[in-house]
């Protein structure tokens, strides 16, 4: 299997405190990932290295058919290589409609000085209906983002994601909040994109992790302890004491 990223003995450390040690992880071009593990375990600071907006104090982060490397760039060099990331509270203009908050995720995925004279065209009107339909908002773009469920405010953060075309999507905790029907859906739409990109999903909801039905990376002290299917990693005795026993 090709690689996309590939994460080599990281470790970062916090006042004393290591909060990654010796990580390794690697996830190919269009893959579907759930990472779990009990608070504390590394999962936001791991993504915070992959983002770049944490620098490991040792270790690499491979990225793309050059490997090159993560560690070399700033936080907007990573995002325009390609990785996205969705944090756990959704964050869109509630005062701009569904439409307005898509065509601006698509302006600013153009340089600055081109964004100053940038008109919308056909094409960009037609981008943000596909966009709208991708994640299941086609029916709601003239709506103000602001009266959206919680759910589909999720949903609308994603394709303003996807507007910048990503090849890798880091998803913080996506089902949180959310309705029984807005679960199945977020379910729905990780997969479908997961066909033609990397998704990585932290989540601490087993029902939604087993629904994804992916393969599984559990951290526990900054370290991988378990890797495989859901069924795999939860008979693991490592894994049913540190974090399902709890």
């Amino acid at each position: 299997m090709t690689t996309l990223l590939e994460v080599s003995g990281i470790s970062v450390s916090f006042d004393g405190f290591r909060a990654i040690n010796n990580l390794s992880f690697t996830i190919g071009p269009a893959e579907l990932r759930a990472i779990i593990g009990p608070n504390g375990a590394g999962k936001t600071t791991f993504m915070d290295i992959i983002t770049g907006k944490t620098r490991p104090d040792r270790g690499t982060v491979r990225w793309g058919p050059m490997a090159d490397s993560l560690l070399s760039k700033s936080e907007a060099e990573i995002a325009r290589a390609g990785i996205g990331r969705k944090f756990q509270r959704p964050t869109v203009f509630e005062d701009q409609t569904v439409a307005e908050n898509l065509m601006m995720a698509l302006k600013a995925n153009r340089n600055p000085f081109a964004v100053l004279f940038w008109r919308p065209k056909p094409a960009d009107h037609a981008r943000v209906a596909a966009l709208a339909t991708e994640v299941g908002l086609a029916d709601h773009l003239a709506r103000k983002s602001g009266e959206l469920s919680h759910g589909q405010k999720q949903w609308l953060e994603i394709g303003m994601l996807l507007a910048q075309e990503p090849k890798l999507l880091l998803v913080d905790e996506p089902a949180a909040g959310m309705t029984l029907a807005e679960r199945e859906h977020t379910t729905r739409l990780l997969v479908d994109l997961a066909r033609t990109r990397a998704v990585v999903v932290v989540e601490h909801d087993m029902d939604f992790v087993r629904r994804l039905n992916c393969k599984v990376t559990v951290l526990h002290e900054g370290s991988v302890l378990a890797e495989g299917s859901l069924d795999h990693v939860t008979k693991n005795p490592a894994v049913i004491d540190v974090y399902l026993g709890r």
